[in-house]
Formats: structure tokens, sequence, C-alpha cells
């Protein structure tokens, strides 16, 4: 195990001491193309250790992460294209013609 990193019971990867899942860092990198020393800075709480502690955690187990992060970024996918539709998005632009 990588030193500041911890698995719960269900094997999700946490920063040690935090209430900071492995893979939100994982992903504001990947998203935002951000460097260790950004992290920090948009996550105070966090030590650069820590940062590269979830880092390395996530270079260790990158086909797991990525897979994971695919998953979600399908279901979400999916959730956008079901609520294009929505009554609640129907009415607003009923409304907004109306305007």
């Amino acid at each position: 195990m990588v030193q500041h990193i911890h698995l719960d019971d269900r094997g999700v990867a946490w920063i040690d001491d935090t209430n900071t899942k492995v893979i939100e860092i994982v992903e504001e990198v990947l998203a935002y193309g951000w460097s260790a020393e950004e992290v920090h800075f948009q996550h105070p709480h966090l030590s650069l250790a820590q940062i590269y502690a979830a880092l390395a955690y996530y270079y260790d187990h990158q086909q797991q992460f990525d897979e994971q992060i695919a998953i979600s970024l399908r279901a979400f996918d999916r959730r956008r294209a079901d609520s294009l539709d929505s009554p609640m998005r129907q009415r607003l632009a009923k409304d907004r013609a109306a305007a």
C-alpha cells in the first residue's frame, strides 16, 4: 500500500486523514491538466506528499481508475441525454418561447 492512501471496505482509495478520494484528485488532474502544486493550491488541506501519493496510487492502478472514470462518464452522458427531454426542460423551453 502506498503511504498516505487507504482502501475502505468497498475498495475505494482515500487519502489518509481526509474525506478526499484518490479518484477525485485524478479527475481534476486529467480534466484540468493541473500539476500537483496546483492541486495543492486548490486543496490546501492536502499536503504535497498526500497528492503525490494519490497520483502514484493512480499510476500503479491506472487501468482500473481509467475504466471507472469511463463508466462514470458514460453514466453521466446517459443521464444528461435522458434529461434533455424532461418535463421540466419542456416547460422551461415553452416559457422561454412565450417570453
